[in-house]
């Protein structure tokens, strides 16, 4: 499942950075949500500056970390980012992404390879952009749960099927409903069920404020698409939501929300599959220091 390998990327590319000028490298208390939010949970978003750097903010164990690494800049922005998996070990890293170019039309894989030095900061060694499809223009948001992409654009979804070998999206279909231009966030959560029972639960915000989820049926992804409101309000301000882990809370779920102005909250719901968000709480963890275009995760 995604959030496994999202889980094991983290731990192996967001513990420390090489310090790149402009960037703020920090670890600070966090405030607001300290108390609700479960010690054992860890979530991030990355990030790319207006220059193609590379940031990468995390909130884990009460704390909140920004960070960045050398060499690892991209010659435009994304308009649309998703995290594929990573690997690795103390010392190096891989991993691998979908980034929608914002002008092109093309979806690109991007590969970084990152290495430990000798001054204990990392360095990213090794990276590519690959072109994958010329068929993602206008994209502005992706989500990604094996073998499925989503890709919202004006307002339409679409599904692509993942090829095994090589990685590159196709079959497009486009889902039901016609007024995704409202989403603002959105993000590949679990599959649940088997078979023709499947279906793929997402969770995102709205720009009337709703924290919402999603479940679409992975045989008839066509038809009519079940949602639940978890929260009517608040949820706006929101242009990046990630969802991450708790290692002594399972069934729970941390969730980060970041805005375009730059600034962070953090929440956690306590059982992500009630299709409630009356036990979600959390708070502001104040500025991150930069306006960096932020992805959910």
């Amino acid at each position: 499942m995604r959030k496994s390998i999202v889980a094991a990327a983290t731990a192996l590319t967001v513990v420390a950075a090489g310090v790149v000028a402009g960037v703020a490298v920090t670890a600070r208390s966090a405030t607001a949500a300290l108390s609700d939010v479960p010690a054992d949970c860890s979530v991030f978003t990355a990030a790319y500056r207006s220059d193609g750097q590379r940031l990468t903010y995390e909130y884990s164990a009460g704390r909140t970390s920004t960070k960045a690494y050398t060499n690892d800049r991209l010659p435009w922005v994304p308009s649309a980012f998703q995290q594929l998996g990573g690997a690795g070990s103390d010392t190096s890293f891989r991993t691998t992404e979908f980034a929608a170019h914002p002008t092109s039309g093309w979806l690109f894989k991007v590969s970084r390879q990152g290495q430990l030095n000798s001054d204990g900061a990392w360095t990213v060694v090794a990276s590519s952009a690959t072109q994958l499809v010329n068929d993602f223009g206008s994209t502005r948001i992706l989500a990604y749960g094996y073998p499925y992409l989503y890709r919202v654009s004006g307002s339409s979804l679409y599904r692509y099927t993942v090829g095994a070998t090589d990685g590159v999206p196709r079959s497009r279909v486009r889902l039901a409903g016609s007024a995704w231009d409202t989403l603002n966030t959105f993000t590949y959560e679990r599959t649940e069920g088997t078979g023709d029972a499947a279906v793929d639960v997402l969770i995102g915000t709205k720009a009337n404020g709703e924290l919402k989820e999603w479940r679409i049926k992975r045989t008839t992804p066509t038809s009519a698409i079940s949602s639940t409101v978890l929260k009517p309000a608040y949820w706006a301000k929101f242009s990046s939501l990630s969802t991450g882990y708790c290692q002594d809370h399972p069934g729970g779920r941390p969730l980060l929300g970041i805005t375009t102005a730059g600034a962070a909250s953090v929440h956690f719901d306590a059982n992500q599959k009630d299709r409630s968000g009356a036990d979600i709480k959390g708070g502001s963890l104040g500025s991150l220091g930069w306006t960096a275009k932020a992805y959910g995760q």
